[in-house]
């Protein structure tokens, strides 16, 4: 083997040796660029809180992103999608072997080698391929943040849907402390011979069923309770007394105010966003696939027929004259297309959900001011003064009666259109996400 092929091999065994620490460098580079990037591990599990107390919505809100099973399932994706991002970047394997030549010769002409193979890579195609992959974790990291939101939503809508059971069955106590007060009133009324029996049958009538809501407003909120230990990811979370104010004291939205925060903070317009990256990322991976690589082989033998050592390398490359991707390349450019118009659907999904939830809120805001301000405290006068009236004798049971029902009747409505207020508030507030136990699309 003459010094030109001995510097040949001697090169190739060098570049050989050289890439190992070429892929280290990558990536340490991609580290400090952010392609790998840092997520937090999931936080350990929550206990309970000690039965001292109730509990608040944002230390229900924490119980729940750290036990909640969707929080592990999308974090194991993004994870998932950092190892693809480690695996596209990694060059391919250099191959060793055994070469025999002339080995029908008996020895004289045979000729006895190792030779080491490897493909070089070009065209940047492992920098783009990891391109590809680092929009994918982006937007696998933007949808753990979408269920995130949805986990908050959900826990808030249900947390808000137990203070309002627990209204329910408060208001309920008090009906019927109420009806059993007139029925009271009504026995010392007949043992007077002031009222008739069809009067006392009819409060008794009243008591029970004010009775029988009272039970329905108590499995209601066992419901609800069941209901919000699941989105907690905890079902048998021992049961407490939810910490927050029913009666809004927050300011009112807007309608602008409110569509121009969700299509700017929206964990789906920034996934969809990242998905458009990843097609344009695609896109230029396609066009770098024609870029032929390099295969390069060397020989190291023993030439029986001149007693000595010699080599030998070997350079090839395909010709991309017949395929150039030409299929690869259209596809990827009608999936970019694709994907900015999922995008903008998507924009007009987003306010096509919001516009009745903001009808909604408008609503349950309205009725809730004419409640609060008005119409509960009216009923609550006519009740008491009713109930001075039939005490006096001035007003017959019927208009008790009816007093009674009107309160009863308005009060529920009351706590209805609260209950419709938060559920429609969080539902905004939570950038219309919510959903967080439904399985992923």
């Amino acid at each position: 083997m003459n010094s030109a092929t001995r510097r040949v091999v001697v090169g190739l065994f060098a570049v050989l040796a050289w890439m190992p620490d070429v892929l280290a460098q990558d990536m340490s580079s991609s580290r400090r660029s952010g392609h790998l990037l840092a997520y937090r591990e999931p936080t350990e599990i929550l206990q309970p809180p000690t039965p001292e107390g109730g509990i608040t919505i944002d230390e229900l809100e924490e119980i729940a992103l750290a036990n909640h099973p969707g929080i592990a399932e999308a974090y194991g994706r993004v994870e998932g999608a950092r190892g693809r991002w480690v695996q596209v970047g990694l060059p391919p394997n250099p191959q060793i072997g055994y070469s025999g030549q002339q080995l029908g010769s008996r020895g004289f002409a045979e000729q006895h080698g190792v030779l080491v193979q490897q493909e070089i890579i070009r065209g940047g195609k492992l920098r783009l391929s990891r391109e590809v992959a680092s929009r994918e974790i982006l937007r696998a990291e933007q949808e753990l943040a979408a269920l995130e939101q949805r986990v908050r939503t959900d826990v808030r809508s249900a947390a808000f849907a137990v203070l309002v059971a627990r209204r329910q069955i408060e208001l309920n106590m008090e009906l019927v402390a109420i009806a059993e007060a007139a029925l009271a009133n009504v026995e010392e009324l007949l043992a007077a011979k002031l009222a008739s029996r069809i009067e006392k049958l009819q409060a008794q009538l009243e008591v029970q069923q004010a009775q029988v809501t009272l039970g329905n407003s108590r499995n209601r909120y066992a419901s609800t309770w069941r209901s919000l230990t699941a989105v907690l990811g905890q079902p048998g979370f021992p049961e407490r007394s939810v910490v927050g104010e029913l009666v809004p004291d927050v300011g009112r939205l807007t309608w602008e105010e409110s569509l121009a925060n969700l299509q700017s903070t929206s964990p789906e317009i920034a996934s969809a966003g990242a998905e458009v990256e990843r097609a344009r990322s695609a896109l230029a991976r396609a066009r770098a696939e024609p870029v032929p690589n390099v295969t390069v082989q060397g020989i190291i033998q023993r030439d029986n027929a001149i007693g000595g050592t010699d080599g030998a390398l070997q350079v090839t490359l395909p010709i991309p004259i017949l395929n150039r991707n030409q299929g690869g390349i259209r596809e990827a450019e009608s999936q970019l297309g694709v994907s900015m118009q999922a995008m903008r659907r998507l924009e007009l999904d987003l306010q096509n959900r919001l516009a009745p939830v903001f009808e909604r809120y408008d609503n349950a805001l309205a009725q809730v001011s004419r409640y609060r301000d008005q119409i509960v405290p009216t009923a609550e006068e006519n009740l008491k003064l009713t109930r001075q009236a039939y005490d006096a004798g001035d007003v017959n049971y019927l208009s008790l009666l009816t007093a009674q029902r009107a309160y009863s009747q308005i009060n529920a409505a009351y706590v209805e259109s609260l209950g419709e207020y938060w559920h429609a508030r969080t539902l905004i507030d939570g950038l219309m996400l919510s959903g967080s136990l439904s399985p992923p699309k």
